[in-house]
């Protein structure tokens, strides 16, 4: 029977403490008779037990021994992302992997892997708002902002909130099959694999409009996306040459005018695919992404699902949001961002 020990610490979320704990502590008609021995483990507490959040507090025999001795740690998000995570528990976790331990993070524990030392040089995920701030911090670790999770074997980090879910069914499926899994997320009304990834859930709001900036120019170009817009289109209308525009626009932006555009049609694609019954040639039509075909492949490369599915996933009757996962830092998720 493999041991897995949940990390729990003072402040941490409720909610990424609460998925494993459900799924694998809740004993139903189809566990296996080897399945997990769960023990959720209060670290770094001075004895006391560990409060989620300010709601929940944790009572468990379980410490710092058990989590090293276990065959798999889990450590749900950071109480605080800015911090430093607590000293015995980075110590507790080094030694775990120096035993053989497995080492999964959900959502922002991405952090406390992090400060190990284990992910430098390897890809990870977290939840996407956190990216860039695990990048910072972290420059030795790869981020990729828009997959569900990235499994090396011995290290896994997942992305935000229900990407939680995700990464544990990927643990069962690893460890006891693809029946098990499944009927495991039925049981869960989840997804058993999801396609996609979280580029599909980042916002992509306009700037605020001022006549020292862009925005004006941004704004003007949003209004005419179904129009076949080029950079001496945009040069024209913000009364600059082509070269300084595309100068103007980087130091502004972080990326090309074309590839801005295509960012905006594919937000624009997928207004429409939430909130209309329009056909998926209309869709593309009216995003400016031209046609049906154009449609899906770019908008499949930006957010790793097709348009069909992406709606459907929006729709009432849908059967739950779409994302994927990355195995050994070489899966083939795309990046968030725009198409090429």
């Amino acid at each position: 029977m493999p041991t897995l020990a949940v990390a729990a610490t003072h402040g941490m979320p409720f909610f990424e403490l609460a998925i494993p704990c459900h799924i694998f502590g809740t004993d139903r008609m189809d566990t296996p008779p080897d399945w997990y021995d769960l023990r959720v483990c209060a670290i770094g507490t001075d004895g006391e037990a560990p409060r989620a959040q300010s709601w929940f507090t944790t009572h468990t025999p379980y410490g710092v021994e058990e989590l090293i001795d276990a065959d798999t740690v889990l450590v749900p998000a950071s109480s605080d992302v800015h911090g430093d995570p607590p000293d015995v528990l980075v110590a507790a976790l080094r030694e775990a992997h120096r035993r053989g331990a497995r080492l999964v993070s959900l959502c922002s524990g991405a952090f406390t892997l992090a400060a190990t030392g284990l992910l430098d040089g390897r890809t990870a995920a977290t939840h996407w708002m956190y990216a860039d701030l695990l990048a910072e911090r972290y420059p030795a670790v790869t981020v990729d902002p828009a997959v569900l999770y990235v499994d090396h074997g011995d290290v896994l980090t997942g992305a935000g909130a229900t990407a939680s879910i995700d990464v544990c069914l990927h643990l069962i499926r690893k460890d006891f099959g693809t029946e098990i899994a499944n009927s495991r997320a039925r049981q869960l009304v989840a997804p058993a694999h999801r396609p996609g990834g979280q580029a599909q859930y980042i916002e992509t709001p306009l700037p605020e409009r001022r006549d020292d900036s862009l925005a004006p120019l941004l704004h003007w170009a949003a209004e005419r996306l179904r129009q076949p817009l080029t950079v001496a289109d945009l040069a024209r209308q913000a009364n600059t040459s082509p070269r300084t525009l595309v100068r103007r626009f980087h130091a502004a932006t972080g990326t090309t005018p074309m590839q801005w555009l295509q960012v905006q049609r594919i937000a624009r694609a997928r207004e429409l695919l939430e909130g209309s019954d329009l056909a998926v040639e209309r869709v593309a039509e009216i995003s400016g992404l031209g046609t049906a075909a154009n449609l899906r492949r770019h908008f499949t490369r930006a957010m790793g699902v097709p348009p069909v599915d992406y709606r459907r996933s929006y729709r009432a009757d849908g059967t739950g949001r779409t994302g994927t996962g990355r195995t050994g830092g070489t899966g083939s998720a795309e990046p968030a961002g725009p198409a090429a």
